[in-house]
């Protein structure tokens, strides 16, 4: 791939957009995130600008001060586009934050409608997010504490995105199947406080 303006302006707005923040429980810069998700994308043969933008730019509209207004006046409408479909509504209408499970309900409906360049980029998020926690885990650093939801309902969750990210597309196969292996992998950790995180019920 040679070098692209595009890729490079999306590189550059997100790594401002997300320079205060961190990846959770770490002092590792937010960015290695989005662009590890593009890294991924790209290792996987999808080469496309747009796609690649919108992976770099995924988080900036739902995570930071970043305004959609402001993505669609520096990009064109499809890394817009993809960006609309991968992010959460975090917020209800009369501006409540709305619970964990209904935002992620509503996330799963979402991407299952989406293009299938926004389902890649959903997919190559899942695979890093997982990834990176099983290293972490490999590397004895406690894991499950990081997160307000529990050990069952992030398998729940990543189980339902994952098929709902892949449909039946081809292309998303290998994708979707690495996910797979890794939230298994996941799944059989340790128990957590007496309890193995695939076997606790999912919250309501």
């Amino acid at each position: 791939m040679t070098f692209s303006p595009l890729i490079e302006r999306a590189m550059r707005v997100a790594a401002r957009a997300h320079r205060h923040q961190h990846r959770k429980a770490s002092d590792l810069p937010y960015i290695t995130h989005p662009a590890s998700v593009a890294l991924i994308l790209a290792r996987a043969g999808f080469t496309d600008e747009a796609m690649l933008a919108a992976a770099l730019l995924h988080d900036v509209v739902e995570d930071t001060g970043y305004h959609r207004d402001a993505l669609a006046a520096e990009f064109p409408p499809l890394v817009v586009e993809y960006v609309d479909a991968l992010s959460e509504r975090k917020l209800d209408d009369s501006g409540r934050k709305r619970s964990w499970r209904d935002r992620k309900l509503d996330h799963i409906e979402e991407i299952s409608r989406a293009p299938l360049a926004a389902r890649a980029i959903e997919l190559a998020d899942k695979l890093h997010n997982l990834g990176t926690m099983l290293f972490d885990l490999d590397a004895g650093e406690t894991l499950w504490e990081r997160f307000t939801s529990s050990p069952a309902d992030l398998v729940w969750y990543h189980t339902e995105m994952i098929a709902a990210a892949a449909g039946s597309d081809e292309a998303l196969a290998p994708l979707a199947n690495e996910c797979r292996e890794l939230l298994g992998r996941l799944a059989a950790t340790p128990p957590i406080h007496g309890k193995h995180p695939a076997l606790e019920t999912p919250a309501p």
